[in-house]
């Protein structure tokens, strides 16, 4: 599902015109970023929960030229699903 499509849905789930849905997704993205860009937590009940998770500095491999690397340290958004979505999901 694009983005368009999931503002096409929220529009009809939620009787808003396709502009006020569009606008309401954005919001919801944004603050969510936001959040994370500050190293909050935001967490929907039964729904899931979206932090940030620190990746230690490692040693990789060019796949091309095989030579060794070094891959620094960085921060990345993790997704960890609730029970009510993975009931949802399962069926």
């Amino acid at each position: 599902m694009t983005k368009a499509e999931f503002v096409d849905q929220v529009a009809a789930n939620s009787g808003l015109s396709k502009k006020d849905a569009a606008d309401a997704v954005d919001a919801v993205l944004a603050t969510i970023e936001d959040a994370l860009k500050r190293g909050s937590e935001v967490t929907f009940s039964g729904f899931g929960k979206f932090h940030v998770a620190e990746r230690s500095a490692r040693e990789g491999r060019n796949p091309s030229t095989g030579e060794k690397i070094q891959i620094p340290a960085s921060r990345v958004p993790r997704f960890t699903p609730g029970s009510g979505l993975k009931k949802a999901v399962k069926g």
